[in-house]
C-alpha cells in the first residue's frame, strides 16, 4: 500500500499555521490520526520521530496530519504554551476532515505536553475519538521533587562512585545537602493551586495537571493509549501522580484507559528501536479500538 503527502496551510485567527498530510491509497476507516506535538517542537519531532509515525501508519491504511501550532515551526504568530492550543487543535481537525476525504473522525496521539493538551480538548470535541499519549506532562514542583528524590537521590547514594568521591574528600557535602534539602521541602508540599475546583468545569487545562489530563479523559467517555518511558523522569512523575489520582483508577479498572511501558526508552524514544515499539503499538491499538480487529 503506498502513500502520499501533501502540504497546505490552517488560516488560525488570522495567523498562518503549516501542515503536512500523509494519505494512504485507501483509507481503512473514516477515522485519522492527528499529531499534537509537545514543547518546543514543530511538526517534523525529534529525530524525525513524528514523520516517520505519520508515513508509518499511512502505509498502514491511515490517514495522519502533523502541523505546527501558532509561533512554532513555519506558523506565523506568538508561542504558546500547551494550555492555550485549544483553538489551534481545533481549526486542525476542521481541516483533516475538509482534506481527507471520508475523513469524519480522529484519533489525537500527542507526546509530552502534547498529550496533555489532547486531554483538555478532547473532552469537549466530540470528533475526537480517542487518544494516543506518550508520557503525560503533569509537572509541579512537588510532583517534580519526589520524583528526584527516589530516581536520583536513592541512585547516587547506592552508587559506588558517590562513596569514592565521600571518601576521597572530593564530595562538596554543604552543596549537595542544601540541594536535597530543597527537594524534601518541594516533596512535602501540597499543590498550592486553588484551580482544583474548576476540574467540574469545561476548561480542563485550568485545573492542576494532576487533575485536568486524567479529568479531561473521563469527561470524554473515549478510549485512550498510554505509552510511557522506562528511562525518563517525566513518565516517572506521572506514573507517581497518577497513583493517588481517583480519576485514572477508575479509568484504568474500567479498561477505558490502557497502559503501557516501554522499559528502556527514553522521553523522545530516540532509537530505531523503540520508535518501532511506539509505531506497532499504536497501530494495534488503533486496530482494536477504531477498527475493531481482534488484536
Amino acid at each position: 500500500m503506498s502513500a502520499r503527502e501533501r502540504a497546505f496551510t490552517l488560516d488560525i485567527h488570522g495567523e498562518q499555521a503549516v501542515a503536512i498530510l500523509a494519505e494512504p491509497a485507501a483509507a481503512r476507516s473514516d477515522c485519522g490520526v492527528l499529531v499534537v506535538v509537545g514543547g518546543p517542537q514543530y511538526r517534523v519531532g525529534s529525530h524525525r520521530q513524528f514523520v516517520l509515525l505519520a508515513r508509518a501508519l499511512a502505509e498502514a491504511g491511515f490517514p495522519v496530519m502533523r502541523f505546527d501550532f501558532r509561533g512554532m515551526g513555519d506558523s506565523s504568530g506568538a508561542m504558546r504554551d500547551f494550555t492555550r492550543v485549544g483553538d489551534d487543535i481545533a481549526v486542525a481537525i476542521d481541516a483533516f476532515l475538509r482534506e481527507s476525504t471520508g475523513l469524519r473522525r480522529v484519533v489525537l496521539w500527542g507526546l509530552c505536553d502534547g498529550a496533555s493538551a489532547s486531554c483538555f480538548h478532547m473532552a469537549n470535541d466530540p470528533r475526537v475519538a480517542g487518544a494516543v499519549l506518550l508520557n503525560p506532562w503533569v509537572r509541579s514542583d512537588a510532583g517534580e521533587a519526589r520524583v528526584m528524590l527516589k530516581h536520583y537521590y536513592l541512585q547516587r547514594l547506592m552508587s559506588p562512585d558517590f562513596w569514592r568521591k565521600l571518601l576521597s574528600g572530593r564530595f562538596r557535602a554543604g552543596e549537595s545537602l542544601g540541594s536535597l534539602g530543597g527537594m524534601l521541602r518541594k516533596a512535602s508540599t501540597a499543590s498550592a493551586s486553588g484551580a482544583g475546583s474548576d476540574v467540574g468545569k469545561v476548561d480542563y487545562s485550568r485545573a492542576p495537571l494532576v487533575e485536568g489530563v486524567p479529568g479531561g479523559l473521563s469527561a470524554s467517555g473515549r478510549p485512550a493509549l498510554v505509552l510511557l518511558s522506562g528511562n525518563d523522569f517525566v513518565a516517572a512523575e506521572f506514573e507517581a501522580a497518577m497513583d493517588g489520582s481517583q480519576s485514572w483508577r477508575v479509568l484504568t479498572d474500567t479498561g477505558h484507559v490502557r497502559s503501557r511501558k516501554l522499559a528502556d526508552a527514553n522521553h523522545t524514544f530516540s532509537s530505531a528501536v523503540w520508535r518501532e515499539d511506539v509505531f506497532h503499538a499504536t497501530r494495534s491499538w488503533l486496530e482494536k479500538n477504531i477498527l475493531g480487529e481482534a488484536a
